[in-house]
C-alpha cells in the first residue's frame, strides 16, 4: 500500500507539472521570446529538468508525510501541501496565459510563503520531507528574480 500511495502522490505532482506545461505551452514559443529579460535568466532547456526533479522531490516528501503520520493526521499537511501545489500551476497560468508578470511576480511571494509553511509542517512531522522541498523553495526563490525582472523591463 505504500508504494501505491507513492505512485499517487507521483502522478499528482507529475501531473501538476504537465498542466503548467500545458499553460506555458503556446507563450514559451510566442510571447515569452519577445521579452527583455534580465542577466541570470536560466536557459529554457533549464526548465524541463529542475521542474520534473522538483515535482519528484515534493512528491517523495508528501509520501513520507503520509508514510509517518498516517492519512488522518496528515491532513492538515496535506491540505497545505495541495494548496501550494495548485498555486504552483496557478503561477504558470498568471504569468504565461493571462501574461501577467507584475501579478505573477506578487503570486511567487504568496507561493514562496505557502512552500514555506509546508517545509515547516512537513519537517515537524518527519525532518526529511521538510528538507526535501528546500530545493523546491530554492528555486522558487531564485525564478522570482527573474519574474521580477521581466515585470520591470517589460512594461508598457
Amino acid at each position: 500500500m505504500k508504494w501505491l500511495d507513492l505512485a499517487g502522490f507521483l502522478a499528482l505532482c507529475l501531473f501538476a507539472g504537465y498542466v503548467g506545461s500545458l499553460l506555458t505551452n503556446q507563450s514559451v514559443k510566442t510571447w515569452y521570446p519577445t521579452l527583455q529579460k534580465p542577466a541570470g535568466t536560466p536557459p529554457d532547456w533549464v526548465f524541463p529538468v529542475v521542474w520534473t526533479t522538483l515535482y519528484i522531490l515534493m512528491a517523495v516528501a508528501a509520501w513520507l508525510v503520509k508514510v509517518e503520520a498516517g492519512w488522518y493526521y496528515a491532513k492538515q499537511p496535506l491540505i497545505l501541501f495541495f494548496a501550494q501545489l495548485a498555486m504552483n500551476v496557478a503561477w504558470s497560468a498568471i504569468f504565461f496565459n493571462s501574461r501577467q508578470p507584475g501579478f505573477a511576480f506578487g503570486w511567487i511571494v504568496l507561493l514562496w510563503l505557502a512552500i514555506l509553511a509546508t517545509m515547516i509542517v512537513f519537517y515537524a512531522i518527519k525532518p526529511l520531507a521538510g528538507i526535501l522541498l528546500v530545493p523546491y523553495i530554492a528555486w522558487v526563490t531564485y525564478a522570482s528574480f527573474p519574474n521580477f525582472g521581466i515585470w520591470r523591463m517589460n512594461r508598457a
